[in-house]
């Protein structure tokens, strides 16, 4: 069902670029349809040809970060969250994705020495993400602020406690938290088709 919505919506935006081609904002929208589709490569073609068309854009193009992760482009998605931090300093996710690319690229210790300094998003959660990835607390912290913020809470506590596994090469728990951050807390969030296009593209399947 969630593939043949995705599908109706690839050809949805598919038609909007045949009659808008040089509609730099369809070419994002439609990579990002390809990405939830997990067609990794063809999101960043469509997000390189939304900054090849109006070149402001490059620091808002997040979603070609993600990508970048996802086709083991560390470097170019660290690339990315940088110029995004420029115009977006208190975000811990972009932050966080920042350091998962430096992770993925250098090691661990790189990534924590380079971490950006975040104070003020409004995110409780992802506040206490932000510490997990700082050194500065634990999973458990993390979880009870998940918890109270409900199911929002936990599917982001899980998530990013998933991607901080897969940091540190830890894939028993890192499949664990992303199945339950996609199974148990399903969100119309572009981040939760993040956690399922991760599912998928590690070939994790549900225990049991």
């Amino acid at each position: 069902m969630l593939k043949t919505s995705l599908e109706n919506e690839l050809e949805r935006w598919n038609y909007v670029i045949r009659s808008k081609p040089n509609d730099a904002n369809a070419y994002v929208r439609r990579g990002m349809v390809y990405f939830k589709l997990a067609k990794i490569d063809a999101s960043i073609q469509d997000f390189d040809r939304a900054e090849m068309l109006n070149p402001a854009i490059l620091p808002y193009l997040w979603q070609r970060g993600l990508s970048f992760y996802y086709a083991d482009r560390f470097e170019e998605g660290a690339k990315q969250f940088e110029v995004d931090l420029r115009v977006n300093a208190q975000d811990v996710e972009e932050t966080v994705w920042r350091y998962l690319c430096i992770a993925r690229a250098k090691g661990v210790a790189e990534a924590r020495n380079s971490l950006s300094i975040v104070r003020n998003d409004p995110r409780l959660v992802m506040r206490r993400v932000y510490d997990l990835y700082a050194g500065n607390c634990t999973i458990d912290d993390v979880m009870a602020v998940g918890k109270e913020e409900g199911d929002r809470g936990m599917f982001y506590s899980h998530l990013y406690i998933g991607l901080y596994y897969e940091a540190e090469n830890n894939t028993e728990m890192a499949k664990q938290y992303i199945i339950k951050a996609v199974e148990e807390h399903h969100l119309d969030d572009y981040m939760w088709n993040v956690a399922s296009v991760h599912k998928t593209m590690r070939g994790w399947s549900s225990p049991g």
